[in-house]
């Protein structure tokens, strides 16, 4: 009985890592920022000072940007020999984004088990191509960190003065002790897995590996591999314009993009998106903490108060967040309609979802 009580003790760990543990950093980061401004300051902001249709825009600029990345997957997924539907991949990200919401990272890998079931594929396979898929994404946030230093080098530094913590992450990336640790780390798990090659376990793990890499390693043989690069960059610009529309919805960041020295805004917009893109690395509830607290940080180089960053993050996170849910509705709608005509009559869209996880 006892190794069953551990193995229940090792699932109930599992579960509090990945979801109290991002539902506590929610928390914590939320009580963070709102202690820092005026409630009933921004509040007031929020009921006077804002044009609602630039944000309506910033909304449906999101759905361009998933409708891309489905697009961007379907590149990959063919190159294996899957070929979903347009709309069933559309409603893969859609109801992947909306899964985050509620269970952080959980989203990625409905998506792959949503998609590898219903064409019947590998779901390492399919997992492969997710993998490639976000390492593309970091891949541009690189670069956009990189332009950012390039033509906003001055706000960096008053962010790094401003936020010691944003110092310290710079100092570890920069102290060579760091990637010493990390090349020996990396030589021991190596190493040990020569040791125990020949065990059912390490073979086990080679071969789901040969198949996330298969998966991984399609992009840079598949045919498509400009249109692929062509829709990276329609994404992140998506992502980008969003938040760039968002500004004129409010009168203190409408004023930075009339700011020739500020480039019309795009410079002070890059900082706080570059600065909101990184957050989102943080394990959070649909993002929302970390990706308000970076986006109010980004604005407050440019002289914007806490309380009116606080109200600008806030209200572009709603908006964001109201359009994914609809998107999750429609795809819980979809999956239903789909498995209907399939046989699969009487089951609740719920329930689908569930059984498609």
């Amino acid at each position: 009985m006892q190794p069953a009580k551990q193995s229940t003790a090792g699932k109930l760990l599992g579960y509090a890592v990945r979801y109290l543990l991002p539902l506590a950093l929610t928390v914590a980061l939320v009580w963070y920022m709102f202690k820092k401004v005026n409630f009933l300051e921004m509040m007031e902001i929020l009921r006077t000072g804002v044009d609602y249709g630039w944000i309506l825009a910033a909304m449906g600029i999101s759905v361009l940007s998933h409708v891309a990345r489905a697009a961007r997957w379907r590149i990959q997924l063919r190159a294996l020999g899957i070929r979903p539907p347009m709309m069933a991949l559309c409603c893969s990200i859609f109801g992947c984004y909306a899964l985050n919401l509620v269970f952080p990272r959980l989203g990625e890998v409905w998506r792959c088990t949503y998609v590898a079931g219903r064409q019947k594929a590998p779901l390492t396979t399919v997992l492969g191509s997710m993998v490639a898929d976000r390492l593309a994404d970091t891949l541009m946030v690189l670069l956009l960190t990189v332009l950012t230093f390039v033509v906003a080098s001055g706000a960096i530094n008053a962010f790094l003065v401003k936020y010691p913590v944003g110092r310290g992450l710079v100092d570890l990336v920069e102290n060579p002790m760091f990637w010493v640790g990390l090349i020996v780390g990396i030589g021991v798990i190596w190493g040990l897995l020569v040791a125990f090659r020949n065990t059912a376990v390490v073979k086990k793990l080679k071969g789901w590996i040969g198949e996330l890499w298969n998966g991984f390693a399609v992009v840079g043989r598949m045919p498509g591999r400009g249109k692929f690069a062509l829709l990276t960059l329609a994404i992140w610009g998506c992502y980008y314009f969003q938040l760039y529309v968002a500004f004129f919805a409010f009168p203190f960041t409408r004023e930075l993009c009339a700011e020739s020295s500020l480039a019309f805004g795009l410079t002070p917009c890059l900082v706080a998106f570059v600065l909101s893109s990184i957050g989102m690395a943080v394990p959070s509830n649909g993002g929302l903490g970390p990706w308000n607290i970076a986006v109010m940080f980004g604005l407050a180089v440019y002289g914007i108060s806490d309380a009116q960053g606080t109200a600008f993050s806030m209200l572009q996170w709603s908006g964001q967040t109201v359009m994914l849910i609809i998107l999750g509705v429609f795809t819980m709608v979809y999956i239903a309609l789909s498995r209907k005509k399939t046989g699969r009559v009487g089951e609740s869209p719920a329930r689908i979802l569930e059984q498609e996880s």
